[in-house]
């Protein structure tokens, strides 16, 4: 296995740590999820970088980082709606387009079609992974006046950056596949 496939692999085991941080929750535990969803974020784009760059990109990497980044962002997200930082709608909204985009890729591969990431698509991750952290210093309860101001401040842009460009990548994907799915 190669560096960029071993980084995502990496990220499935961060997210899991991500998940028993936050179930544990309080402070420490926070602080904890908090750091490894950086790192997870991090992870995200260094292995993508990596792989074009070393000129590693392989099947499995096309099949993995995708999945671990929308397994993180899901479990985030279910955790976000729990702590009453995201409406449900909001992360069903979010869950749901990653269902259509996987379903429709997978139409794709049946028919000998590569559907790849989309500007509108890395922005999106890039905002809920910027939300995810926000979130995670808001729930943080320690006396850090300025970064739990500033996150109160950007808590509403990303989550609605999210939404908006959750929606309207989903619909390009689904406008950019439409032949895909006339038979």
């Amino acid at each position: 296995m190669n560096l960029p496939n071993t980084i995502t692999f990496g990220r499935l085991v961060l997210t899991a740590i991500f998940i028993g941080a936050v179930t544990i929750g309080g402070t420490a535990a926070y602080i904890v999820g908090l750091i490894v969803f950086i790192l997870a974020a991090i992870s995200d784009w260094l292995d993508g970088y990596l792989a074009r760059k070393m000129n590693l990109v392989t099947s499995l990497g096309k099949l993995m980082d995708p999945l671990a980044d929308k397994i993180l962002v899901a479990s985030a997200f279910i955790f976000f709606t729990s702590q009453a930082l995201c409406p449900v709608w909001v992360t069903a909204v979010i869950i749901g387009r990653e269902f259509l985009v996987t379903g429709l890729r997978q139409i794709a591969v049946e028919k000998g079609v590569v559907i790849a990431a989309d500007r509108l698509g890395k922005w999106k991750t890039t905002f809920q992974l910027a939300f995810g952290i926000t979130c995670m210093v808001r729930l943080i309860e320690v006396d850090w006046n300025i970064l739990r101001g500033l996150s109160g401040m950007l808590l509403p842009i990303f989550l609605w950056g999210s939404l908006i460009l959750t929606i309207l990548s989903g619909v390009n994907y689904l406008v950019s596949g439409k032949k895909l799915l006339e038979d």
